[in-house]
């Protein structure tokens, strides 16, 4: 709900009237305040004027109504005084300072707010790394199990059902990045509450700003007074009042906290008159301790938010910023000009790095700031491409700004007094972000050379970059706008010092770099002569080292403010620009190797060096990883899941859409594969197979396609166990206006034939662009095939292509595929339903419509569907009724007799029909055998090529493995160390057989010529690209080719029977597990070209035995 219209009715305190209501008992040792005697005593006020005290007011001990006698005169003041604190937070709170507080830059806050993204819990690994990554990291793995929660809700139980919270949630802490709107989010809370739309059972809302409380963190006080000291309109409140009203605590920024006396146990007391330091207060109050039925809201940046014990909060959120819509939504309120703002709109979204920024609200206000300036001045001006140049520009407009108003004339003076003023906030800038400080006050002003009578005048001229607030008792304290100003300038107070020799600031960055690079000259050091090499790559190694990655931004702007064209735009703050492109030059080579070699880096590491490549505009590596991908040449060298994860974010960073990302060439672990996702966003083609994706992994697929950023075309997500949930997920994303995908391979996913209902939906959908569907190898069933026409029948409907093979599908879903082709609304050309035992009497059903003038279908499958002639009848009756659009039909491993061939010959040699192949090839009466063992074949174990380990027995069907070698001839084909085997005949056509076995098992099915002698890659079943394997054992199995192995849910993992099917010329190898009574279910299927004669083949650990199969149609041909 629109927090704007969330009624006044919905409180925060359920069950409580609005004021009044006695609070309830609590276990406490204090008593001062919380005995019997004070829970009904009478509000009080101070007594200090004439106004009628309400000390004769008094609450009913269970209802908590006010008594209806002559004191209702004292319950209007008691309002009075809520309402003038309701009407101070409301002045104080409606507008917002985009920028300093001035009045030029203030705007009523409901007009240009912007609603956040805000979820309940939070996301790994937030401390690990620079809080702008985590924030582009986040920005492109929203979930849909993430629980949005408007602000106004932030004490509320979540919805969801079996999410209520049986104890009410008291203390929330939320977490944010720098600029990220915690502020802002709070001061929507408060502005809503005071102007009686939201959360109206509160009476009050005290708000303490840390920077603020360190202020005092040395004085003594009770809470009372401290409330007084910040809201002088409670004066005449009573001590007492605090415990019988509604009162709503919130501490702004813990992150900027230099309290250092919080959750000690040395103090302990719950009476609001009681004296003691602000952090104790602070302490007690969210311990329960002091006012139990008060609500705490803490905002924090996520390093500093484990300094509250956990058992303290009760419910954790994050602030994430803008999510796309957001990000527009923003820019159109704040840019009146609807062309200007679309431009503006157009370009962030071009440029990758700026756009990803944009999630930080207060990066989307220093954009629109400079991308307005810049096109108000010239249209044809060309707009800042990095982050370093929309920094550059940004600080150019302020300075500007204060050109206009400052009374000197004189050029040279002015432009002496702007880098006066701008290197001197620099070196603030530096020197308090070396101390991790986002903000400071006058003492370390002082310290940084800054006069405090000084320190106005600098806030006044910097308007936009430098913040003075007067706070508590007219103290001062000082901010740059945001953290990411304060690296920037940061970065330029190094160059600054570069240029003018100034080594003394320097000398941070020569320490403790000397652990990454060893070809590094570290002896010379910044005492000596220094180049601008040294200096950058100081600063690289200082920045991989650093805590937290906090000086990773810093980085990126040093490199960029280095490059010449940005030296350039500062010119006038420089005392002089250097030619930097050798120095940049050697860096940028040194940052490329470093990633590609990944030894040492963390991903984070690896991430920022590549964003440091942009800054300078390097793009050779983006393409350099784009022709790696391409070429196949990642499949020698294994990668590490860092270099993975690098690779993704480069992807997805380029410039250039990726033509084909497929994993299953990548040489790297399940979880490497994994990593190189979200590059689909950024990809024409993503091919996914096999990668044992989870329902997590199908969000960020959602996630991509409902992207407006999004190109994907084509996704194969086939052979992963997706399952049902997983595909709901992605239905979101299917049904988005942004996706553009036409092409989606599910097949072999364990989908079930609910999943039909969810992609029926998907089909139905105005918005989606399928015009290809693969969902073979599925359990889908006749119910599934259903549930799926509704979708077929759709007018929104473009699917042309639908396979179904192997979905355990009978004859009697033929009825329903034909009432969907004959409506006028299915446009489907080609259909595949081979693999599924149709028999006859399907064929018949499905004839019907292909005999309709509505059906369009020009290529139809049915191989191994049981046919028989009948069958051919009936199509053949088809053909006739609707000759103009069947092209292709495929009756291969089915029987269709004699008379079946000639009918279907007949159409194919008369010009009058369009029919122009058929596939007729390897009928015969033993197909007509239900399920894949029609395609059964009689196998036998060679003993010439089985390891001196192995025994064979039961006529070459059984082969066990013993300790004792085996007396066996040399022979060439023998498998000289590994315990292997491979059996005599070859595999031509489709082929099926069953294994039982024991302990450990790989069963194979390799290339003749695979290698037999020494134990190298080349000889181990699956370890090269000469062979496929199923590992099977009592923990699971896993499949493995080419050394990539990929474990399978354990779900069937206690059946000893495994069936195998190989179709040699469609290059597909499917493995099934088989329950005692004869179930198959799909395990895993690999899609390839075979290029060479292939054999099954075992390594056996204990023994494996090959079944015979009664309705096995022939021996397979022997090896020559």
């Amino acid at each position: 709900m629109d927090q704007t219209q969330t009624s006044g009715d919905e409180d925060l305190f359920p069950g409580c009237s609005s004021v009044h209501q006695k609070r309830s008992e609590q276990e406490s040792s204090c008593v001062s305040m919380r005995s019997d005697v004070s829970m009904i005593d009478p509000l009080n006020f101070k007594s200090e004027d004439s106004r009628p005290g309400i000390r004769d007011l008094r609450l009913e001990p269970l209802s908590g109504d006010l008594q209806q006698n002559s004191h209702q005169p004292k319950d209007d003041e008691l309002q009075r005084v809520k309402d003038q604190h309701k009407a101070s937070m409301k002045k104080k709170y409606e507008r917002l300072f985009e920028g300093n507080n001035l009045q030029e830059n203030d705007t009523l806050l409901k007009r240009i707010y912007t609603q956040l993204y805000i979820i309940e819990g939070e996301r790994e690994g937030v401390n690990e790394e620079h809080e702008v990554l985590q924030m582009e990291k986040t920005a492109r793995t929203k979930h849909s199990q993430d629980t949005p929660i408007d602000c106004n809700d932030i004490f509320k139980a979540s919805p969801k059902p079996g999410c209520e919270e049986k104890d009410q949630i008291k203390t929330v802490l939320t977490k944010g990045i720098a600029g990220i709107g915690k502020t802002v989010s709070v001061q929507k809370f408060i502005l809503d509450w005071a102007e009686g739309k939201a959360n109206q059972d509160v009476d009050f809302m005290f708000v303490f700003s840390f920077r603020e409380l360190n202020l005092i963190q040395d004085h003594q006080y009770s809470l009372h007074i401290l409330l007084l000291d910040f809201h002088p309109e409670l004066q005449d409140l009573d001590s007492q009042i605090y415990e019988e009203c509604r009162v709503v605590f919130i501490f702004d920024g813990l992150d900027e906290s230099r309290i250092t006396q919080m959750f000690s146990d040395a103090q302990k007391f719950c009476d609001v008159t009681e004296t003691s330091s602000v952090g104790v207060l602070m302490s007690e109050l969210i311990k329960g301790e002091l006012l139990p039925s008060a609500l705490i809201w803490i905002t924090s940046r996520p390093a500093a938010a484990n300094q509250i014990p956990s058992e303290y909060i009760h419910r954790l959120t994050e602030i994430q910023g803008f999510t796309e819509p957001q990000k527009e939504e923003y820019f159109r309120k704040r840019i009146s000009d609807e062309h200007q703002a679309s431009r503006i709109i157009s370009h962030i979204r071009r440029a990758r790095s700026l756009h990803i920024m944009c999630h930080i609200p207060v990066f989307c206000w220093i954009s629109s700031t400079v991308l307005q300036k810049l096109l108000e001045e010239d249209l044809s001006v060309e707009i800042p491409q990095t982050l370093t140049e929309m920094y550059i520009h940004f600080l150019l407009i302020q300075i500007n700004m204060r050109n206009q108003k400052y009374e000197e004339r004189d050029p040279e003076k002015l432009l002496q007094s702007n880098r006066e003023v701008i290197v001197k906030l620099a070196e603030v800038a530096f020197k308090q972000l070396i101390k991790g400080n986002m903000m400071f006050y006058e003492e370390d002003l002082i310290e940084s050379g800054i006069d405090v009578t000084d320190a106005s005048l600098y806030s006044g001229m910097c308007t936009e970059i430098f913040k003075e607030e007067s706070v508590i008792h007219q103290r001062k304290v000082y901010s740059f706008i945001h953290l990411s100003v304060q690296e920037f300038l940061a970065a330029f107070y190094v160059f600054y010092c570069y240029l003018t020799k100034n080594k003394e600031p320097l000398q941070f960055l020569d320490e403790h770099t000397h652990n990454y690079d060893p070809d590094y000259r570290y002896g010379k050091h910044m005492s000596d002569e220094l180049c601008l090499y040294d200096l950058l790559m100081s600063a690289i190694h200082k920045a991989i080292g650093s805590k937290n990655g906090q000086l990773d931004l810093f980085l990126r702007f040093l490199l960029g403010v280095s490059l010449e064209s940005n030296q350039r735009l500062l010119q006038d703050l420089l005392t002089h620009t250097e030619n930097s492109s050798e120095s940049i030059r050697k860096t940028t080579q040194f940052i490329k190797e470093k990633i590609k070699d990944g030894y040492g880096f963390s991903t984070e590491r690896s991430i920022n060096l590549y964003l440091c490549l942009l800054e300078v505009k390097d793009q050779t590596l983006s393409r350099e990883i784009q022709e790696f991908v391409k070429s196949g040449k990642h499949s020698e060298k294994k990668l590490s899941l860092a270099q993975c994860s690098t690779i993704a974010y480069m992807l997805q960073m380029s410039e250039e859409p990726l033509d084909e990302l497929n994993t299953m060439k990548c040489n790297t672990s399940d979880e490497g594969k994994r990593r190189l996702i979200p590059a689909v966003i950024n990809c024409k083609k993503a091919l996914l197979s096999g990668c044992n994706l989870t329902t997590q992994h199908c969000e960020v697929v959602s996630v991509t396609l409902q992207s407006i950023s999004s190109v994907l075309r084509e996704l194969d997500l086939s052979n992963n166990d997706l399952q049902d949930s997983g595909l709901k997920l992605l239905s979101d994303g299917l049904k988005s206006p942004n996706c553009q995908l036409q092409i989606l391979s599910l097949a072999g996913c364990n989908l079930t034939g609910q999943s039909c209902k969810i992609v029926s939906s998907a089909l139905q959908s105005s918005n989606h662009a399928l015009r290809e569907l693969d969902l073979s190898n599925n359990d889908l069933q006749d119910s599934g095939v259903e549930l799926l026409s509704d979708g077929l029948k759709s007018p929104n409907c473009e699917l042309q292509i639908l396979r179904l093979a192997t979905c355990n599908l009978t004859g009697q879903h033929c009825e329903i595929v034909s009432s969907a082709l004959q409506s006028s609304n299915c446009v489907l050309r080609e259909l595949d339903l081979s693999n599924n035992d149709l028999l006859d009497s399907g064929v018949k059903m499905l004839s019907g419509g292909l005999k309709s003038p509505n059906c369009q279908l020009q290529i139809l499958r049915l191989s191994g569907c049981m046919v028989t002639e009948e069958g051919c009848g009936y199509v053949s009756s088809a053909l006739s009724s609707n000759p103009s659009h069947l092209r292709e039909l495929d009756l291969s491993y089915n029987h269709p007799g004699d008379s079946g061939m000639k009918l279907l010959n007949h159409k194919l040699e008369d010009p009058n029909y369009q029919l122009h192949i058929l596939n007729v090839d390897h009928g015969g009466e033993f197909m007509i055998t239900a399920g894949l063992q029609k395609y059964a074949c009689d196998l036998t174990l060679d003993p010439n090529t089985a390891n001196i380990r192995l025994v064979l027995s039961d006529e070459n069907r059984k082969i066990t493995r013993v300790l004792e070698e085996q007396p066996y001839p040399d022979h060439p084909d023998r498998f000289e160390d590994i315990p292997q085997v491979l059996c005599k005949e070859s595999l031509t056509g489709r082929c099926y057989w069953e294994i039982e076995w024991i302990g450990h098992a790989e069963i194979s099915v390799a290339y003749k010529g695979i290698t037999r002698k020494g134990c190298i890659d080349d000889c181990w079943f699956g370890f090269s690209d000469k062979s496929w394997s199923l590992w099977c054992s009592d923990e699971g199995f896993a499949v493995r080719h080419n050394n990539n192995y990929t474990d399978l849910p354990a779900d069937h993992s206690s059946t000893k029977r495994i069936g195998v099917y190989v179709d040699v010329s469609a290059g597909t190898l499917s493995f099934y597990s088989i329950s005692d009574i004869h179930t198959l279910t799909h395990l895993y299927t690999f899609n390839t070209t075979f290029t060479e004669p292939l054999c099954a083949g075992f390594r056996v650990y204990s023994s494996v035995f090959l079944c015979q199969i009664k309705t096995q149609r022939h021996a397979c041909k022997p090896f020559l």
